[in-house]
């Protein structure tokens, strides 16, 4: 390959209170608060030491010609994320065809600010299709560390195989992200998809922790400024098993509720209190400002991650926004979840979404998406269970069938866009879901009630959280023994639920040929432990042409 050099400028991206829905657990440790709460975000530094590459270096976002590099540069020991403070400082970037730089194809200058907390951008064009590459910054004689990216195959291409990592919900306090170290070792991955709550915003002990906080983030506070969004990021950066993740392969990220505040619907949030918080207006702008800024996410549109991505003939990959435009969530009794008025997705990304399924002409039509769309009703869980199942999913303890926060609590935007499935024989959609801490895989039915008489229109498969707290969590009981017990009733409740594990933590990776697309689910040993191992759990597939999900004995 002849060297091409691009040089690239940093580009930036610019009321009653709805049901929980998962319990906030006030840990033993809540008493205890960070000193010196920004400090805590990076490591110590002398005052006298070169620029520093302190949150690691990432990529996202692949194209056939390109793919976009991040990373934060610490220019002074004060310049820490979330300060405003540090002076401006050109920061290098290469791109090469071989881990030792020897090959450089790409190469530019970008200049980290205190306006955009240090962090760049390069938005690399001018590469091959379905290729490694390895890339470096550099700064004031400091180079960061060397990664891996790889760019997304050709459109017209025939792409026999592909492989993505999936995973979502990494509550710091919970534990260590062991799920992050796995995947990155793996060395197999196009891309890895998170699908939301990256961060959390709560303060220390405020967040589902099993009544242990592991470790403290930063700041020690409820994250509501864009310093304090910032420091979050910035605290999450560090994380050796984030990095290593990062260095390993690209990422294609969505946000849900956590990067802003719990139950987040565009005019506000379960956990934020106008007034004492300030508008929900500023504290969703903080956010957004500081994702883009901290993120290798390139917006499709300003203030928002919907956006569509292209691998080949074999897959596109529609991302969603489930968090800007959705009317508040109903309580339950208290308004109308069939109301044609509301909606989870907004007018404009709904049509936006129909239409690329419609024109599609990959094999598959993959959906990431945030909260669960697959109906789902409770079942006849005993009084300790439902109780645990209800405040993780944000039901009434009277154990009323609903989720609000889901597309169960907007059935609309599901009914129309199952049906717009249906009515144009659209085929081999599969919606890759994160939120809610279990691990599911299920049929998409357009009804139900009538289910498995009711056609399917598409299938789910839902990754369980690297850390965040999930049903044995909630119950305090030994992982596995609720499971053991719900999981038969939900099933039993719900017949478009081929399997759902209620207990473990972990990750899938996601594997597509143009005659199956199959995930693989694996669990870690122990959230708490940095060392934890990972084993295979389980696999689901869907055959193409089916609509349908069937088990699958081996991972591939």
């Amino acid at each position: 390959m002849t060297s091409r050099y691009r040089s690239s400028e940093s580009t930036h991206s610019a009321d009653s209170p709805s049901p929980r829905r998962r319990s906030v657990v006030k840990a033993a440790a809540a008493t205890v608060v960070l000193a010196g709460p920004l400090a805590a975000a990076v490591p110590a530094r002398a005052a006298d030491e070169a620029p520093a590459f302190l949150h690691g270096v990432a990529s996202g976002d692949p194209l056939p010609d390109g793919v976009l590099l991040w990373t934060r540069v610490t220019p002074t020991a004060q310049a820490i994320p979330g300060s405003g403070l540090g002076p401006d400082t050109p920061v290098d970037w290469v791109v090469a065809q071989d881990r030792a730089l020897t090959n450089i194809v790409a190469k530019g200058t970008v200049t980290a600010t205190a306006a955009s907390d240090h962090t760049v951008k390069a938005d690399v064009r001018g590469l091959r299709p379905a290729t490694d590459y390895w890339f470096r910054f550099s700064a004031g004689g400091t180079d960061s560390p060397v990664a891996r990216t790889r760019t997304a195959p050709a459109a017209d291409a025939a792409v026999p195989g592909l492989r993505f990592g999936v995973v979502s919900c990494a509550n710091w306090e919970a534990g260590y992200f062991s799920a992050y170290r796995h995947l990155a070792a793996r060395g197999d991955l196009d891309a890895w998809l998170h699908l939301g709550d990256y961060i959390y915003e709560y303060g220390t002990g405020e967040y589902g922790t099993r009544d242990t906080v592991v470790r403290q983030h930063a700041p020690a506070h409820e994250i509501v400024t864009l310093a304090d969004y910032r420091t979050r990021h910035g605290r999450y950066k560090t994380d050796p098993d984030l990095q290593a993740l990062h260095a390993a392969a690209p990422v294609v990220a969505i946000w849900d509720d956590h990067e802003f505040a719990n139950d987040a619907w565009s005019g506000g949030a379960e956990n934020h209190t106008a007034g004492a918080e300030g508008t929900w207006a500023a504290r969703q702008a903080a956010a957004k400002q500081a994702y883009f800024e901290w993120m290798p996410v390139r917006p499709a549109l300003a203030g928002t991650t919907y956006r569509r991505l292209r691998f080949g003939k074999l897959a596109d990959l529609s991302l969603l926004d489930l968090r800007s435009f959705r009317s508040q969530q109903v309580a339950v009794g208290n308004g109308s979840v069939d109301d044609p008025d509301r909606t989870l997705t907004g007018r404009a990304q709904l049509d936006w979404l129909k239409a690329g399924l419609k024109a599609s002409d990959t094999t598959w039509r993959l959906v990431g998406n945030s909260v669960m769309i697959s109906p789902f009703a409770i079942g006849s869980l005993t009084a300790d269970l439902l109780k645990p199942l209800a405040e993780l999913l944000g039901l009434p303890k009277e154990g009323l069938a609903l989720n609000t926060d889901q597309w169960d609590g907007y059935t609309d935007d599901r009914r129309e866009i199952l049906a717009h499935l249906r009515s144009n024989a659209i085929r081999n959609t599969v919606f890759l879901t994160g939120d809610i801490h279990m691990a599911w895989a299920n049929d998409v039915p357009v009804d139900a009630g009538t289910y498995p008489l009711s056609p399917s229109a598409a299938t789910e498969f839902v990754v369980t959280s690297v850390t965040s707290d999930n049903l044995d969590d909630l119950a305090k009981a030994p992982e596995g023994t609720i499971s053991a017990v719900a999981a038969p009733v939900i099933r039993a409740a719900n017949r478009h639920v081929h399997w759902v594990d209620t207990d473990r933590h972990g990750y899938g990776v996601l594997d597509i040929t143009a005659e199956r697309a199959q995930m693989d689910y694996y669990v870690l040993s122990d959230r708490t432990r940095a060392s934890a191992t990972s084993a295979w759990q389980r696999s689901y597939r869907t055959r193409s042409g089916t609509q349908k999900v069937e088990r699958s004995y081996s991972p591939v």
